[in-house]
């Protein structure tokens, strides 16, 4: 979502985003933009940085490479792709109306009015085909997928209710339009292989996840009941095992994507006391009225919230912020939950991905675009105690619920470890995130300047 000068405060960023794969971090304000790399829980290190344009409110990183798109307030009709290594912009082109968004992948760069969308080409930015005429999208809501050999692009099919309009951006040519709320969409994500698309709509309540390729819905998720709030970004996890929501209050939920959900199975009848998990009673009421719901007149509505999967984890932030941008990433060969905040701050947890609950908070950091901002950025530790207790609490409680026996140890263990294992190979590695292109190469991307009329 862009910003506009009306918007901005001095002490919060413009601008907050996490690359495709989620290894930088790309922060805009008042003085510039910067790019941080997320290799690291301990230090958040500064790969880049530029203070010579102001009010920068839009900043998109092509992977892990040295080409970055940028857009300032000050010139909100105009979007520069700039070199990093080489310091310098290669090529920048203007728009009729103010740019709302910048969205690229190995093969393709899309750029977001309010009424109408661009596509050009990565390899020369050439531009290849203007969707006219879409409905009015305010806060340049669209998701573009990381995969280059069929890139998918998705968006708001309508300004009143939650339709998803997905287009080709590889052959051009629209794909599919489904329904997925009753009210206007909010957020809009592509798993990593463009599989999924999850969605949210402005009233905040309900996460739902689809196959993209004949738009049924495979999963409904239910954020809360309690009050509206409003949905700033859905991040999937790299092997699509979890999709994490932010919003612009305090707590960032996880929802797992099982396979065959728990609400739509028919609860046990007979349960036996040595099982491993123990259905709540809530849980249990819920399944029986699911499961009555084809022969007792349940009201629609009610059936639905009981049929809905509520949160794996729960992320609690020290406190709300206007926006929180979320992802889901793997730091140091563990599964963290990476939270940025618009009131400059940086947010990383541990996720348990066996038994969920409320995440960890093992490191903050703060982030700042001022003059000089290439400086080491300041963290503030998290107490060795309450990290160790809050584990040490939880391997107590695991191993009541499965037993102290030391085959079932041996197996919690080995299935956490398998876990890892297939989270790490679905995650690019360091050779796998540099862009194949050759960046570096200034025949590529000659310093060209190219009005769009």
């Amino acid at each position: 979502m862009a910003f506009t000068k009306s918007d901005h405060q001095s002490n919060e960023l413009l601008f907050t985003a996490f690359n495709q794969n989620s290894t930088s971090l790309a922060i805009g304000g008042q003085h510039g933009y910067k790019m941080y790399s997320l290799d690291s829980v301990d230090k958040l290190e500064p790969v880049h940085c530029d203070d010579s344009v102001k009010d920068v409110n839009v900043v998109e990183r092509l992977f892990s490479s040295s080409l970055v798109a940028m857009v300032s307030l000050n010139s909100p009709r105009k979007v520069k792709l700039c070199h990093m290594k080489k310091g310098r912009d290669i090529w920048e082109s203007s728009y009729p109306n103010t740019i709302l968004a910048v969205k690229m992948n190995r093969s393709r760069i899309v750029v977001v009015l309010e009424n109408a969308i661009y596509i050009l080409s990565s390899a020369g930015m050439k531009s290849l085909h203007t969707i006219r005429d879409t409905p009015s999208n305010l806060k340049g809501i669209c998701a573009l997928s990381c995969t280059s050999e069929n890139s998918l692009l998705a968006y708001p099919g309508s300004q009143h209710i939650g339709e998803v309009q997905i287009f080709d951006a590889t052959n051009l040519k629209a794909v599919t339009t489904f329904q997925a709320h009753n009210n206007p969409l909010a957020a809009i994500a592509f798993s990593r292989d463009a599989s999924l698309i999850a969605t949210a709509s402005d009233k905040g309540t309900v996460i739902r996840v689809f196959s993209v390729q004949d738009g049924k819905k495979l999963h409904e998720f239910r954020r809360g009941v309690k009050r509206c709030v409003t949905i700033c970004s859905l991040a999937f996890s790299g092997d699509s095992t979890f999709l994490a929501a932010s919003s612009n209050t305090e707590t960032v939920h996880v929802f797992k994507l099982e396979e065959n959900s728990p609400a739509n199975q028919p609860p046990p009848s007979v349960r036996s006391n040595s099982a491993k998990t123990e259905m709540s009673w809530m849980d249990y009421f819920s399944k029986v009225l699911a499961s009555s719901s084809t022969y007792l007149p349940v009201p629609a509505q009610v059936s639905d919230m009981l049929t809905q999967d509520r949160a794996f984890a729960t992320v609690k932030l020290p406190s709300s912020s206007k926006r929180n941008i979320c992802t889901l990433a793997v730091i140091q060969k563990l599964l963290r939950v990476v939270v940025a905040s618009v009131d400059g701050y940086l947010y990383i947890y541990n996720l348990d991905p066996e038994d969920g609950g409320e995440c960890t908070l093992i490191r903050q950091h703060r982030l700042d675009v001022q003059p000089g901002f290439m400086n080491n950025t300041p963290s503030i530790d998290i107490p060795a105690s309450y990290a160790e207790a809050t584990r040490v609490k939880r391997i107590k409680n695991r191993t009541e619920s499965t037993g102290s026996s030391a085959s079932g140890s041996s197996d919690s263990s080995s299935s956490y470890r398998q876990y890892l294992n297939n989270a790490i190979l679905q995650c690019p590695s360091d050779d796998d995130s540099v862009d194949p292109l050759p960046l570096d190469d200034v025949k590529e991307f000659p310093p060209v300047a190219v009005s769009a009329k």
